[in-house]
């Protein structure tokens, strides 16, 4: 590096200024302004350089790089060499038949196991946070009382549900029933129970032939997967079903009763999309009795352009079909969706007026923490739950037990 500090830099920059002053002339002979005649020198001589510099360090790198060039062959060729015998090994083991392992089967959940699993968002909201609550309590005073009230109304048990189970309590303290958060718990799944387990008309699908349930709800609520379902179970159990496709203002609807039907192998009667909701209705009506069917389920719009309009339609329907088969429908079946909580309360009120209601089916209970809905329907509207929804499986819609479901709802386990 001696040559660099005796490197004299006032020659280099005389050196460069005699090349500068070299290329003008031949700059100016290509036509450039006599004002950009030594910039654009300089900027031929700063393109050379970085050339001359690139070319340097590519020079650099392909003598430096040859060396590893020849030691990454050697060392593909013992890889392959490797590959092969390993090749050649794994050739030989596969000559011999191997015998896989048989994979072990699920383990079958019973029914009770089912509903808990189903029901675990409820359980949480409702009676986890009530346990919470009770939790290391001696004594029942009013902080405990106000916010256990708390609780029973955002599990969706609702207003007028939530006073009467309070008031229970309440009067269990006065007569000194109650000594303990324990018992509390306990008074709690009683009251509930009283609720659920109201006197009402069973589902009878023998007492008429054919039987005609009239399924009705809002679109989106899951109504044409319940009938489906239904259709599939009522079919295991060896009724003949026939399904009617009354829905006929959504798009696809028939269509997708009939991939239903098709599934539980029984008959769809459909018209087409658009036609007279009462006209489906006639015919299906008309088939079950030709056919000699157990059981008809007909399926109904869940939305028109108005509210008056959807209800009226559905006392049409329920006209034509008690004009076909008397005392038909013999159930008038609600279907809501559990997630959408007190909304669900408000639709069953709005159909009640309309169509009197004879049950309800409630879906998607598994999937939300609302499921508290089921004693606020109960309560205030006295129509019975008849199935509820746990599942995607067909046979996840199951018949509804009060006592199943509050026994599920405070298991501890």
């Amino acid at each position: 590096m001696e040559w660099l500090r005796e490197l004299s830099w006032a020659a280099v920059l005389d050196q460069l200024n005699v090349f500068i002053a070299k290329l003008i002339p031949t700059v100016a002979a290509a036509g450039v302004p006599e004002e950009y005649q030594s910039l654009v020198a300089l900027g031929i001589l700063y393109f050379g350089v970085t050339i001359a510099v690139l070319l340097f360090v590519l020079l650099l790198l392909k003598i430096f790089r040859k060396p590893r060039s020849t030691e990454k062959g050697i060392d593909q060729a013992a890889e392959e060499a490797a590959d092969i015998s390993v090749a050649e090994t794994v050739a030989e083991v596969e000559r011999e038949p191997a015998t896989e392992p048989e994979p072990e089967p699920e383990p079958t959940l019973g029914l009770f196991e089912r509903f808990k699993r189903g029901l675990s968002m409820t359980q949480s909201s409702l009676v986890g946070r009530v346990d919470r609550l009770l939790s290391g309590r001696t004594t029942i005073d009013e902080d405990l009382i106000e916010e256990l009230e708390e609780i029973l109304i955002t599990a969706d048990l609702g207003m007028a549900t939530t006073q009467q189970l309070i008031k229970s309590i309440e009067t269990g303290l006065t007569k000194g029933d109650l000594a303990s958060p324990e018992q509390v718990r306990q008074l709690l799944m009683e009251e509930l129970k009283k609720i659920l387990k109201f006197e009402s008309k069973p589902l009878d699908v023998t007492s008429a032939s054919p039987f005609v349930i009239m399924v009705i709800g809002v679109n989106g609520v899951g109504k044409t997967t319940t009938i489906g379902k239904l259709a599939n179970q009522f079919a295991l159990a060896g009724k003949k079903v026939i399904l009617g496709a009354g829905d006929t203002f959504r798009a696809a609807a028939a269509e997708q009763l009939k991939i239903w039907g098709e599934r539980a192998d029984v008959e769809v009667i459909s018209h087409a999309e658009g036609a007279d909701p009462g006209a489906v209705a006639f015919d299906a009506a008309k088939a079950a009795v030709a056919r000699k069917a157990d059981i008809l389920l007909l399926d109904t719009a869940g939305r028109l352009h108005t509210k008056v309009n959807l209800m009226e339609e559905l006392k049409k329907i329920r006209r034509v079909l008690d004009r076909e088969i008397p005392g038909a429908p013999h159930e008038v079946l609600l279907v809501l969706d559990a997630t959408t909580g007190q909304n669900a309360l408000t639709q069953a009120r709005l159909f009640n007026q309309a169509v009197s209601l004879d049950g309800i089916a409630l879906t998607k209970l598994d999937g939300t923490a609302k499921g508290g809905i089921i004693v606020a329907i109960a309560a205030e509207m006295q129509v019975p739950v008849r199935f509820v929804g746990i599942g995607e499986q067909l046979d996840d819609l199951r018949p509804f037990d009060a006592e199943m479901f509050v026994s599920v709802l405070f298991d501890s386990n």
